[in-house]
């Protein structure tokens, strides 16, 4: 009992039971009320019809014989004689005022105070002087209308059964699809996918149902790229493993001894620093993602921040046989790009995507780095003439993985984490990245932080 007190079904059974009690009987003492008054009206109404009628006959004074049997509806008779004398049933309910009134020719319609309760009464004036008066006890009109007010009790009672009947089909209506989508919102939570969602019920739990099944779309969307990306990863990383233990375990055989050594071992920290990107890369991301990671936002100059980190790739540049350009402002030099940001987090989106530029770019290819202020926030553009990107990359290019899974074995593809990286950074900086066509012919990076 407890347990379905507690639930949706119950509540509303209990709000609508409460609800419905409360409205019959309001409705019940308002109507007792209505029909009370109404008994009360329609008696007055009688009474001063009789005593208006009785008033007029010829032989008023033997009224109390003549026409008992029109007042027999538990009203009383009295008379008024033109010597002031009452007499009669209703004799008792006249005060001085009332019969002073009638013997000055005046009509008296009014309600009283009996010996024991209100009486309604009403008194007309005769031709032949003294008056005829009606009275009846409010108590005998509303016991009359006793009857009505119990077939309406009974009325309203069975409307209130019927509305706590309706209640609980209405609760069992509505609850029902909610407890069916809780399920399968467990079954969700559980680590089960593919759950079907019944439909049904109301709009808004339909609407539920329907957020619950993209929910569970979205996670097995979510699920199959990260296991995705867990592979790809563990790819990449077991490659640098397995180079480095075969190397590993030849220098523990003594297969390789004496001027092979340095190479091996220059081959060793090679792959070193690939796993060791790889972590680092993994934990940046880790960090992005935590809701802690601090930015420390100032007003800053970009230009020398920008031209730092250009003289740092031009080595890069020139190995690889790539033609590099800066593009900035004819003003940088002797004017700042002012922008309010994290100099080394901006230096580190930087970086991020120019060695992804220049890993694309082939040979002879150009790679620029360009910006410039724009409604006062800045923004840099980086720009490559490398195989570019289609518009269907430009949608994932930014989730972990995507592009690395996509054309692993096809490109030069880093670790997949660099792009994520960079996305992540610029939206902690307030800013926006997207990816179009560069008029180079490959990709265009632009990366556009608010002014401050």
């Amino acid at each position: 009992m407890r347990h379905w007190l507690g639930s949706l079904a119950g509540r509303i059974t209990l709000v609508i039971a409460g609800v419905a009690t409360v409205a019959v009987v309001l409705a019940g003492l308002l109507a007792a009320q209505l029909v009370n008054s109404t008994a009360v009206d329609e008696a007055r109404k009688y009474l001063a019809a009789e005593a208006e009628s009785l008033s007029k006959e010829p032989l008023a004074g033997n009224l109390q014989e003549l026409r008992a049997d029109l007042v027999g509806h538990g009203a009383r008779l009295a008379l008024i004689r033109a010597d002031g004398r009452v007499t009669g049933a209703g004799a008792r309910f006249l005060d001085d005022a009332t019969v002073a009134d009638v013997q000055a020719g005046k009509s008296v319609s009014k309600t009283v105070d009996g010996p024991q309760n209100p009486v309604v009464l009403e008194a007309r004036p005769l031709g032949a002087g003294g008056g005829l008066v009606l009275v009846q006890p409010v108590s005998e009109i509303r016991e009359a209308a006793a009857p009505l007010l119990r077939r309406m009790l009974i009325a309203l009672v069975v409307c209130l059964v019927f509305s706590i009947v309706a209640g609980g089909l209405v609760s069992q209506w509505l609850s029902r699809p909610l407890v069916r989508t809780a399920d399968s919102a467990r079954r969700l939570a559980a680590g089960e996918r593919s759950v079907a969602v019944a439909a049904g019920g109301p709009a808004e739990v339909a609407a539920v149902q329907g957020a619950l099944a993209a929910l569970d779309t979205a996670l097995r969307v979510s699920e199959g790229r990260q296991r995705e990306f867990l592979l790809s990863v563990s790819h990449e990383m077991r490659t640098p493993l397995t180079a480095v233990r075969g190397y590993a375990e030849a220098l523990a055989d003594g297969v390789v001894s004496g001027p092979d050594v340095a190479g091996v071992g220059r081959t060793l920290v090679t792959e070193t620093d690939r796993l060791d990107r790889f972590v680092r890369d993994l934990l940046e991301l880790a960090r992005l993602e935590a809701d802690d990671f601090r930015m420390d936002l100032q007003l800053l100059d970009a230009a020398p921040l920008l031209l730092e980190s250009w003289a740092a790739w031009q080595a890069v540049c020139a190995q690889r046989g790539v033609i590099g350009r800066l593009d900035l402002p004819q003003s940088v030099p002797i004017g700042p790009l002012p922008v309010r940001t994290d100099g080394q987090r901006l230096r580190q989106v930087v970086d991020g995507l120019l060695e992804n530029a220049l890993r694309a770019a082939p040979a002879g290819a150009p790679v620029v780095l360009a910006a410039r202020s724009e409604g006062g926030g800045l923004v840099v553009e980086v720009r490559d003439g490398g195989p570019g990107l289609s518009p269907d990359d430009a949608v994932v290019a930014f989730q972990r993985g995507a592009l690395h899974a996509r054309y692993q074995g096809e490109r030069q593809v880093g670790s997949g984490l660099g792009l994520s990286i960079a996305a992540r950074l610029v939206e902690r900086l307030g800013g926006t990245i997207s990816l179009d066509q560069a008029p180079e012919g490959g990709a265009r990076f632009v990366v556009r932080l608010p002014a401050g």
